[in-house]
């Protein structure tokens, strides 16, 4: 709920000590959070605040609104009439004098309506200043070597992000969280089988002649999943296809028993965290999951595929791998904040993970295409429909059980290991309270040059753009906060620890959340996904951005054809979902291209040859990805009233009450009043859309107090 404040002529008095809720042009003298991290930034009560207005000139006078006596004080002091000019010589040429003054506010006005305003030429200019070479440098840098969260190979990537933002002269903060982490200590996997030799899988992943890669390949931590159960299991094998409820449903109406086996089943339709937890909850003892080359080896040429470095195609020994915990955030402590190394919080204990639902229970291993293949090769039992079928050139696929036997073991440690957030701060002039916040993730499963660092880069690239910007005079009006999120591939640590450790300063004072994990997966255009609030900013940012694929169009062209043009923000695949889902800050994620057109995610191959050959190799779709995702900051940093709209927000949410209403029929539950919350917040939002346009209409019609008091409740009432 939003604090009150009053505001008079000649005080800004505090009404409640939380300094959440200032007006614009108020903010309160307690610290910010990043001045203070892991103190109560509440602590005290603040007695004044500090008040900035604007002569129509533009120059700010800024004063205390108590002066230290505890007398009340005018905010702007204005000299008085010099001796010899209180009165006029006359009444004509009083008359005269007005006639002129009023004529000259006119045309000053009508220009100050018709003419950019000094935000949209710092917007302009903004849309000018991005550099391919730079977005590349970065990229090359923060991908030399894999960087898993925990490492040190990690902590030097967080220090060059740290020390580039610092370089550009912004206020840096490197916040520390200890979290468990989930490493391999042992792994091994064996196939036998009627008639033939045992077949022991080396698990893993081949470099290629002239590798620029293959010394620092050896760091790369060792196919697996994060968080996997250990144990040892020798079972006959059951293939699953996708490993779907609706693939269970299939082996059971076949009369095939899945417990006790080892599932295997294929990258494709779900995440592999959902794949190991319905084959554990169907009883399986074990799973392997593995890249079938259907889907990521590419089309086959008269039974011959070809793959990286000469395609953009996972090779045969291409493994992917990921995280299993079935959870956002440290796992042991959900839902409520971790805490640096040495501190002390509450925590969940070994013995309680490993009793949770959110761990996966089960032994469980990523494979290669190739080894899947071989595992395909000894299977028996009937055959499997033809959309269960591997592609041109693989053996029949059957499901078992058996004859293949399986010997599985993996043993892990989970461990606690320190990560770091590493933030930056370009404060804000006249609404310093209001956070803008970009974001995305440094850690990598390996070498990250798709996912995330072409995100790392595109962001340091937005940040190089705004420290331009500052040297020719610009500040944002609202704080942008940039945020170099770690351990996002374990369970988005990073960003759900800070969000816990900041709910309440975030749910009253964060403008907006605007993540980027991919910027560039190839060609194919802008993807974005977003509350619907954002919907119109996203859709206005991406005509001014010219699509890198085809300059003649916008990269607004593309993503309207697209249906839906804006997707939306469900799921947790990634740092917006603290955001959204904890806290409800309006928030987006977009990218540019296909996932589709990336098919060596999560392995060794995604590396700086890939992007650089295919990926995006002149760069210039990373620098019109961060030119739509700074524009979009910059709007929400800038813009007077904060440009939200919500009407289509509320038709969406009639649309899907909709979709749920039919879904249920029969069913014993009212939607009377859910229609009738929505059809109260479709009111508000038309109410809001036009008051809005009321505001802007009549920017030169109010005094500066009442205006800054108008816009002020206004944003209040858009981020509420």
């Amino acid at each position: 709920m939003r604090q009150k404040y009053t505001v008079d002529s000649y005080r800004c008095s505090l009404l409640d000590s939380r300094p959440s809720t200032t007006p614009r042009g108020c903010y309160s003298t307690v610290m910010p959070w990043w001045s203070h991290r892991g103190e109560d930034i509440y602590t005290g009560r603040v007695a004044t605040c500090q008040c900035s207005s604007r002569d129509m000139s533009g120059a700010p006078e800024t004063a205390r609104a108590m002066s230290a006596h505890g007398k009340q004080q005018p905010l702007l002091r204005y000299p008085a009439p010099a001796a010899g000019h209180g009165s006029g010589s006359g009444m004509g040429r009083r008359r005269y004098l007005a006639f002129l003054a009023v004529a000259a506010a006119l045309v000053a006005s009508y220009h100050l309506l018709h003419a950019p305003t000094p935000s949209s030429r710092y917007h302009a200019l903004f849309l000018t200043l991005g550099s391919n070479a730079s977005a590349a440098a970065h990229l090359r840098e923060l991908t030399l070597r894999p960087h898993v969260a925990g490492t040190p190979a990690n902590a030097l990537a967080a220090e060059y992000v740290r020390a580039t933002l610092s370089a550009l002269s912004f206020p840096t903060r490197v916040t520390p969280y200890s979290v468990l982490l989930s490493y391999p200590v042992h792994r091994s996997l064996s196939l036998s089988a009627p008639g033939r030799a045992t077949k022991s899988f080396s698990l893993t992943q081949d470099t290629y002649p002239n590798d620029p890669y293959a010394e620092a390949a050896a760091e790369v931590v060792p196919t697996y999943f994060a968080y996997s159960g250990s144990g040892s299991v020798t079972a006959e094998v059951v293939y699953a296809n996708y490993g779907d409820r609706k693939d269970y449903a299939y082996l059971a109406s076949h009369g095939v028993d899945v417990a006790g086996k080892v599932v295997l089943a294929r990258y494709g339709d779900i995440h592999c965290e959902d794949m190991v937890r319905n084959a554990r909850d169907a009883g399986a003892a074990a799973a392997i999951i593995y890249t079938d080359a259907k889907d990521f080896g590419g089309p086959a040429a008269k039974g011959k595929r070809k793959w990286f470095p000469n395609t953009r195609w996972l090779p045969p020994s291409g493994v992917q791998v990921g995280t299993l915990y079935y959870g956002n955030g440290d796992p042991t402590t959900p839902m409520w904040p971790s805490c640096a190394a040495g501190e002390d919080c509450e925590r969940l204990s070994m013995d309680e993970l490993d009793t949770s639902e959110a761990m996966p229970g089960i032994p469980t291993l990523p494979v290669s295409g190739r080894d899947g293949e071989t595992i395909q090769k000894a299977m028996g039992g009937g055959v499997a429909p033809p959309e269960w079928q591997g592609g041109e050139g693989a053996p029949v696929y059957r499901i078992g059980p058996g004859p293949a036997v399986l010997n599985l073991t993996y043993m892990g440690n989970d461990t606690l290991a320190t990560i770091e957030n590493v933030f930056a701060v370009i404060e804000g002039k006249e609404e310093p309270d209001r956070y803008v916040i970009i974001g995305n993730h440094r850690d990598a499963w390996t070498f990250g040059a798709v996912d995330p660092n072409s995100g790392t880069a595109a962001m340091l690239e937005i940040a190089e753009r705004l420290s331009q910007l500052e040297k020719k005079g610009w500040r944002p009006r609202r704080t942008i906060i940039v945020c170099s999120w770690d351990a996002e591939e374990f369970a988005l640590i990073g960003s759900t620890e800070w969000a816990e450790d900041n709910i309440d300063m975030l749910a009253s004072r964060a403008v907006a959340y605007l993540n980027v994990d991919i910027s560039v997966f190839g060609p194919g255009g802008l993807m974005p996904r977003a509350t619907p609030q954002l919907d119109e900013l996203i859709k206005e940012a991406s005509r001014m951005v010219p699509d890198p694929d085809d300059p003649s169009h916008t990269l607004y062209d593309y993503m309207i054809r697209q249906n839906p043009p804006i997707a939306r923000v469900a799921g947790a695949g990634t740092d917006f979902a603290a955001f959204v889902q904890h806290i409800g800050v309006p928030s987006l994620d977009m990218s540019y291209g296909l996932f589709s057109e990336y098919p060596v995610y999560h392995s060794l191959y995604d590396d700086f040859v890939w992007m650089e050959r295919f990926g995006d190799p002149l760069f210039h779709r990373h620098v019109a990805l961060a030119s739509v995702w700074g524009l979009i900051a910059l709007r929400l940093a800038d813009d007077e009233i904060i440009p939200f709209n919500y009407v289509s927000y509320a038709a969406e949410l009639e649309e899907s009450s909709k979709v749920v209403e039919d879904g249920c029929p029969g069913c014993a539950v009212s939607f009377s009043p859910l229609h009738k919350s929505i059809k109260q917040l479709e009111k508000a939002a038309m109410k809001i859309h036009m008051e809005k346009k009321v505001l802007q209409a009549e920017k030169w019609g109010l005094n500066t107090r009442e205006r800054t008091l108008k816009v002020r409740e206004m944003n209040d009432r858009l981020t509420a």
